[in-house]
This record gives structure tokens, sequence and C-alpha cells, in this order.
């Protein structure tokens, strides 16, 4: 399955909180869009690894996706090796995606900074063709996606790169509201965590709103890059 963007998270739900108006919204236009997140989310506070697999199968309905799967690494134990990259790279050679997005470069999460690092390195390792992978029993070619983009999560990152969702936003706070274990519930008598407050379930529409308010449109999403963006005219920065 050839997709134009692939999404990677940490954790079920990172990728709903940070980029799922841009996936909304490049679905909408007839991009093949994926996400692959790499734990279960087994150490949070609420829900269990059953449970954020229903969540995230039910936001993937929301968004239209391709394709999900999840990589099942240990949630806060992963480690940037070898064999998590190459588990990374047989999912960028058998999707070929022109894009990929992952995890912000740093975060309060000890698992954001190093799931973006983790995914960028087999980004690149996956262009080298004397690595050799087998996914489901074929011989895979090397391919190395155009450009990657990490996206914005906990702390405040000044972004490289915003783009308009304007219109998407209904359809990402859906998305999130997917994962009814983890956000802001009065009803709910599980423990309190960082992300289950109701100033957090706000900060989603308000982030993006600030960045809208940016760029003269309504929401937005931010993104930081690993090399200048580049354009064919500079009429398309318009």
């Amino acid at each position: 399955m050839k997709l134009d963007i692939l999404a990677f998270g940490a954790h079920p739900d990172d990728v709903e909180l940070s980029c799922s108006g841009t996936l909304a919204k490049e679905v909408s236009r007839g991009k093949k869009v994926g996400v692959v997140d790499l734990t279960q989310g087994e150490l949070g506070t609420r829900g269990t690894a059953e449970t954020r697999y229903e969540e995230a199968t039910a936001a993937a309905g929301i968004l239209n996706l391709s394709a999900r799967e999840n990589l099942k690494f240990r949630d806060g134990f992963f480690i940037n090796d070898e064999k998590h990259q190459l588990e990374i790279i047989k999912r960028i050679r058998h999707y070929k995606p022109e894009i990929v997005f992952c995890n912000a470069i740093k975060d309060r999460h000890i698992d954001h900074g190093k799931g973006g690092e983790l995914v960028s390195n087999a980004c690149f390792l996956s262009g080298l063709k004397k690595i050799e992978t087998v996914f489901n029993g074929e011989n895979q070619e090397a391919w190395r996606p155009k450009i990657v983009y990490h996206y914005i999560q906990w702390l405040e990152i000044e972004p490289d790169v915003v783009v308009d969702i304007s219109g998407f936003m209904q359809k990402k706070i859906t998305s999130v509201e997917a994962y009814q274990t983890q956000f802001f519930d009065p009803n709910s008598k599980e423990p309190e965590t960082p992300i289950t407050s109701s100033n957090f379930y706000d900060s989603v529409t308000y982030r993006a709103r600030n960045l809208g308010r940016m760029i003269g449109v309504d929401h937005a999403e931010g993104f930081t890059v690993e090399r200048y963006p580049a354009v064919d005219s500079i009429f398309d920065l318009i």
C-alpha cells in the first residue's frame, strides 16, 4: 500500500492531539494517510492497552485513515537502537510515504523526543540500499521519505511550518474525543493526570486558534523541520 503521509506517534493519541487536522485536510483532498503507533500506551494512568487499541481504531475511522497499526514497543522503555529502527524501516519501505510526521523534537514525556529521534533516524536509514529487510515474506527496496516533520506536543516549540486547518478543527476534536479514557471527563472517578484537566482539553483548541491567528486563519497546526523547507516559487508561500 502506497501512502502519501505516514504519521508516527509514541502513544495512541499523540497524532490526534498534534496533527490530525492536517491529516484530515489531506484525506479530504484525496491523499492516502496512515498512522503507526510505537507503543500501546500501557503505562498510562488511565485505560489499558486494550482500551487504547479500541480508541485508536475509532479515531482511525473518524479520520478515514487508509492504515493504522501498533508496533507494541515497550511504553516508556523503548530505545533508539537497531532492533527498533529496523521495525520502523520495514513500515516506511512498505508504505512508501512521501511525507513522515513524528513526535516533537523534545517534550515533557520522555517517549516523545525519543520517538521523534528514532523515527527520524529510521527515515534516513530506510534509504540505504545495503540495509536489507523482509516484510510479510517479501524482500523490500530502499525508500526514503522526501521530508520529515515533527509535530508540536506539550511544550510550546516555535514552528518552522504552519498549516491552515480551518474547517477541520471539529474533525480533530472528534478524533481526540475517541480516547474516552484519557481526557477530561467530569464524571470520571479515575486519578487525575496532566492531560485530564479541562484546561488541557481546551488547549487543543486554543493552541490551534492562536497558531491560526498568527497566519490570519481560524485554526492551524505547527511543525518543525530538520532541513530548510523548499518551494518551487516564492508565490507558493502566499
